[in-house]
Formats: C-alpha cells, sequence, structure tokens
C-alpha cells in the first residue's frame, strides 16, 4: 500500500487540481453546497457519499459518478474540478464517492469488485445511485460515471459491471476492465501498471461481458484519455483500452475519424464520427500522469452540455492540419537478445485524413523465448514522414526508419505482443511499408 500511495496517489492528487484552461461565464450565484448523505443503501465497504444538487435542476436530470483518486477523496474531487461549476449551469446532480480504506483508493482488483453485485465498492457506489434515483426526478437513461487514475479504474469497472445502469463514461489516466486484477490480497499489480498486460481485443471484450453474463442490451459509450509520458500507469494501458470498448462494441479498432484539438492531442473516434461517437480517445502527447481532467470535455460527450439530450451531427470542418510537438522519446540502448527464433509478426493499421495519418504498429514474438530488448525496421513510402510517436523511439523520421523499445516495454515475452505507434504527415501516399525486421529477422505481416 505504501507503494501505491507513493505512486499512484501521490500524482492522483496534483491531477485532480490541474484543471483545463477554459474560460467559461461566470455561473450564476448559488446557494447549493456539498452534503454529506448516510445510510443511503447497502455499503459493503464503507464507503462515504457527498452529493451536490444545483438549485435549478434540468427537468429529469442526469446522474454524474465523480471518483477521486487514490488519497483523495469526494470533497477534494469536488473542489478540484468543474463537475459541480456544470452541474450548476446544466442541472445535472453529482455524486462524490469516497474511499475510506488505508491510501484511499478504490477496489479495482479484488474478485468481488470485478463481478456484477459481488460486493466492495462497485455496491456500495450502486447503492449511492439507486438513493438519488429514489429521491429525485432523475432520468433513468441518463446516469454517467467519471474519474482519474483510481477513479478512472473504477470508471471501467462500473460501466463494465452496470451496462444497463451507465449511459457513458470518461476515464482519465486508467486501465482496462480487470486489467488490476490481484490474488492474496494485493492492491496493486504492477504488470498492469507498467502497461506489460497486452491481450487481444476479443480477450478484452471477453472480460466485460463476462462480468455479466447473459446481458445482451446495448453498451455504455467510453471516453478515454491517456498521457504518452505517464509514468503510473504507462500508456499502453491506453491502447489496450481502447482495443476493449471497440470490441465491446464490435467495432474496428480503425478509428472513423481522427483529428487535432489542440496542439499535442489527437483525437480518435471509433463506431461515428460524432461527438457522441460509442468510443472516443484522446492522446496527450508528453503528458504524465498528472493530466488535466477536462471536465467540460467529459461532460460534452456525455450530452450533458445542454438541459435536452442533443442530438449527434458529423462534424462540419475537417481535421486540422498542424502538426504535434515534435519532442523526440527518449532514447533506449540497442536490442540485447539475438532475433527471436521462433519468427515475428506485425500488424499495420492507417487512419488517414488531408495530409495526416496515424499508424498502429503490433508486434508479436512467436518464438520460444524472450525478446529483450528490440529494434523494428521497415521503409516509409516516399513523401511520408513521422511528426510524432509513442511506445518506441523512432529515426530517422522518413524512408528507411528503425523503431526501437522505450524503458518500460523492452521484453516481448514468447505469444507476447507489444502496441506501439506514430502520427505522420503524407503528400497523397498513404501506403503501408512492404516489409519488417525485429532485430534483423524478417516478420511476417499479419
Amino acid at each position: 500500500m505504501k507503494r501505491l500511495l507513493a505512486t499512484l496517489g501521490a500524482v492522483g492528487v496534483t491531477a485532480a487540481l490541474a484543471l483545463v484552461g477554459l474560460t467559461l461565464p461566470t455561473p450564476p450565484a448559488s446557494a447549493a453546497t456539498l452534503t454529506e448523505v448516510t445510510n443511503f443503501g447497502t455499503n459493503p465497504s464503507n464507503l462515504r457519499m457527498h452529493l451536490y444538487v444545483p438549485d435549478r435542476l434540468a427537468a429529469r436530470p442526469a446522474i454524474l459518478v465523480a471518483v477521486h483518486y487514490c488519497t483523495g477523496s469526494g470533497p477534494a474531487f469536488y473542489s478540484g474540478t468543474q463537475f459541480a461549476s456544470l452541474a450548476d449551469r446544466y442541472g445535472y446532480i453529482v455524486i462524490y464517492p469516497s474511499a475510506t480504506r488505508s491510501g484511499q483508493c478504490f477496489d479495482v482488483y479484488t474478485q468481488q469488485a470485478l463481478r456484477r453485485d459481488g460486493g466492495s465498492d462497485p455496491v456500495s457506489i450502486m447503492s449511492m445511485v439507486r438513493y438519488v434515483q429514489q429521491r429525485y426526478n432523475t432520468d433513468p437513461a441518463r446516469v454517467f460515471a467519471t474519474g482519474t487514475s483510481s477513479g478512472a479504474m473504477m470508471t471501467n469497472v462500473l460501466l463494465a459491471l452496470y451496462p444497463d445502469v451507465f449511459a457513458a463514461g470518461a476515464a482519465f489516466a486508467g486501465v482496462p476492465f480487470s486489467c488490476f486484477a490481484t490474488t492474496g490480497g494485493s492492491t496493486w499489480n504492477s504488470e498492469c501498471a507498467n502497461g506489460t498486460i497486452i491481450r487481444t481485443a476479443q480477450q478484452w471484450g471477453d472480460a466485460v461481458r463476462n462480468a455479466y453474463p447473459g446481458y445482451s442490451g446495448p453498451r455504455p459509450r467510453m471516453q478515454l484519455w491517456h498521457g504518452t509520458s505517464d509514468e503510473t500507469l504507462r500508456y499502453p494501458n491506453f491502447g489496450e483500452e481502447i482495443k476493449q470498448w471497440t470490441n465491446v462494441h464490435g467495432l474496428s479498432q480503425t478509428p472513423t475519424y481522427t483529428d487535432t484539438p489542440q496542439s499535442g492531442y489527437t483525437r480518435t473516434r471509433y463506431g461515428g464520427s460524432g461527438g457522441q461517437a460509442p468510443v472516443e480517445a484522446i492522446s496527450m502527447q508528453g503528458v504524465s500522469h498528472n493530466l488535466p481532467v477536462n471536465a467540460a470535455e467529459a461532460i460534452r460527450f456525455f450530452g450533458l452540455d445542454s438541459t435536452t439530450p442533443p442530438t449527434t451531427a458529423p462534424p462540419t470542418t475537417a481535421p486540422p492540419t498542424t502538426a504535434p510537438p515534435t519532442t523526440a522519446p527518449p532514447t533506449t540502448a540497442p536490442p540485447t537478445t539475438a532475433p527471436p527464433a521462433g519468427g515475428c509478426a506485425v500488424a499495420y493499421g492507417v487512419n488517414a485524413w488531408n495530409n495526416g495519418f496515424t499508424a498502429a504498429i503490433t508486434i508479436t514474438n512467436r518464438g520460444s523465448g524472450a525478446v529483450n530488448g528490440w529494434s523494428l525496421a521497415f521503409t516509409l513510402p516516399a513523401g511520408q514522414t513521422i511528426t510524432s510517436g509513442w511506445n518506441a523511439s523512432y529515426s530517422p523520421s522518413s524512408g528507411a526508419v528503425t523503431a526501437r523499445n522505450v524503458s518500460y516495454n523492452g521484453t516481448i515475452a514468447p505469444n507476447a505482443s507489444v502496441s506501439i505507434g506514430f502520427q505522420a504527415t503524407h503528400t497523397g501516399n498513404t501506403g503501408r511499408p512492404s516489409s519488417f525486421t525485429l532485430n534483423g529477422t524478417a516478420c511476417t505481416i499479419a
């Protein structure tokens, strides 16, 4: 637990205080206050509940569950984010759960917490939701969850366990549902935190489906946020979350829409191009675990930025062509092992627009021994130039390129995979490299 506090919790405190740089009109004076509710129902893990009900409620208001980071509390998340001030504007109700166990992290790791109605924190949070539903004329079709770090993990858990309750979620620096599962009473999963748990989209999707066997109804939409330099819950978790929620929705992992909402941010949407696509993912170049919590964008994704649920319209402008920052990833030592004896496979996916594109690469070690330190060589077609990348260092930026592992993903176990990618510009040719070599061995193109 001390390790948990020194990593996940310590940076989470600052994360919740880092507000997005938006200038919003001054809301009307409000007499509404944050109120603690006791005896709200079944509470197996002794959570505390704080409730914010704005003075002016929308007709049949929505409910937002806002979940704090390790070492935090509901009141701290209330004062450190804009969800309550936006509730004053749009008339929804906010529930702020507080974890009370040592370290004040939410249970996203026990078998009880990862099974519908199995016990622990998810059951306590559902009691809070039902408490509010029974006392206010809320809209049962508009219940949402959001959170940072430990709270982002809980957002993934709530949407997986209760797809019939939650319409959508927004997870800031989290991990896929079930990734943090542990045995023996541990509260920390180093493999998950380090981004080394890599599964297929089908496997991640099955984990969600198995959490509520027999459910065949609609699934919640999901918005994901992650910094490429996250030092606590490593950036590969972002790609694994995308795999999970696109599979849950029966979607391809190839985006249907990509843009750059601000410098250094790459936003991809899956299953739709509008602002309420089934899955929306925002990659934040160079941002650490201490990421800004953009409450306004989460509220927009939920459709709460009006008094009635808005309809989704396709974007009316093309994605901007501004290139993201060109800061190079950290350099790494050359590979320390021979090429994989049993071969390798590379999957390469492209999402292109105007004069830009993103490439998602999955490298699979098909050998019987681990690869410790790797370099992947390939040649980009003429006119393509890499502008930024993640999970690898790329040199040079065009022509014959070598991608080398970074500090946290240098080992590829037998039959395991690592996911990397980059953003690039093009002059009309969005073709793919014709071949790949891993540590000098030619790979099969998957």
